[in-house]
């Protein structure tokens, strides 16, 4: 009986083992098959450039958008004692992207450092071998990391980023349709990246980003100033649908009506009383 029982539960151990063997095969090969599409799409138009990194390996390898697209064929992967003469989006940067990099762009290509925020320290940036480092301007992340964060960007938000602020807009949107988030990067910051793509220099990027940061600010302290508990009660308990049974719009013309309403409660009162004093009169005469 014992022995029948352990070879039941063994059957029933081996089936749980292959249901999940077969799960685990078909999520495989579903993302295999997501990542087979993108690829046909990036062939069908070819990056006119190089696109390179360096990974330092800080990320997680399965939600580091990096290294999907070296998983796609997009990118190349450096090491760190090689060199690289297109523009590299570096945290280390001193100088903004702007239009006028698209010549070197489409010369050398793009190259970003990917690694943590939190370990920039661990960095070896003296060894790395570039001369064109970029900082990116102020854009909104919206991967799932760090969603809605200033300049946390992603390795492909940063090359696609770099890649609509130089021209190549349509570029940009076919890296970041690899990814089911990456259409909401565009919406979130095209207004930003049409202000970018507008100047014609470094120092005009840091302009339009410092101007747009103060009026955000400004914006952020109107809203603050606001008194949620201000409530103009005329407005708030009229109908706006039949004005003439709603609140009177101004004070004036509420106190007019309400002189208005009085007298003709008071003339009707006189008359009552007048009317009431007369028919007294009569029966007096009568008697």
């Amino acid at each position: 009986m014992g022995k029948h029982h352990r070879r039941n539960r063994n059957i029933k151990h081996s089936k749980l083992q292959a249901a999940c063997a077969e799960e685990g095969s078909s999520y495989i090969d579903e993302s295999h098959d997501q990542e087979c599409d993108s690829r046909e799409e990036m062939e069908q138009g070819k990056i006119p450039f190089p696109l390179a990194m360096w990974d330092f390996q800080h990320c997680d390898p399965k939600k580091c958008s990096g290294r999907k697209l070296m998983r796609l064929g997009l990118v190349k992967s450096l090491k760190v004692s090689t060199r690289f003469n297109g523009i590299v989006l570096s945290p280390d940067g001193s100088r903004y992207v702007s239009p006028v990099d698209a010549v070197i762009i489409d010369k050398h290509g793009i190259a970003v450092i990917d690694c943590s925020w939190a370990k920039l320290h661990d960095v070896p940036f003296a060894r790395m071998r570039f001369s064109n480092s970029r900082l990116l301007p102020y854009l909104l992340a919206t991967n799932p990391i760090n969603y809605g964060r200033p300049y946390k960007l992603s390795c492909v938000e940063a090359f696609a980023a770099t890649m609509y602020i130089t021209g190549y807009q349509d570029i940009a949107k076919r890296i970041l349709s690899s990814f089911k988030w990456g259409s909401n990067f565009f919406i979130l910051n095209r207004e930003l990246l049409e202000l970018y793509l507008n100047c014609k220099s470094e120092q005009e990027v840091a302009k339009a980003q410092d101007e747009y940061i103060q009026r955000c600010e400004q914006e952020r302290l109107a809203r603050k100033d606001i008194d949620p508990m201000d409530i103009d009660l005329d407005k708030e308990f009229c109908n706006p649908n039949r004005p003439t049974l709603g609140m009177p719009q101004t004070s004036s013309s509420s106190d007019e009506e309400i002189d208005r309403i009085t007298e003709k409660f008071e003339n009707l009162s006189g008359e009552a009383v007048t009317s009431d004093s007369s028919d007294t009169e009569v029966s007096k005469d009568k008697k």
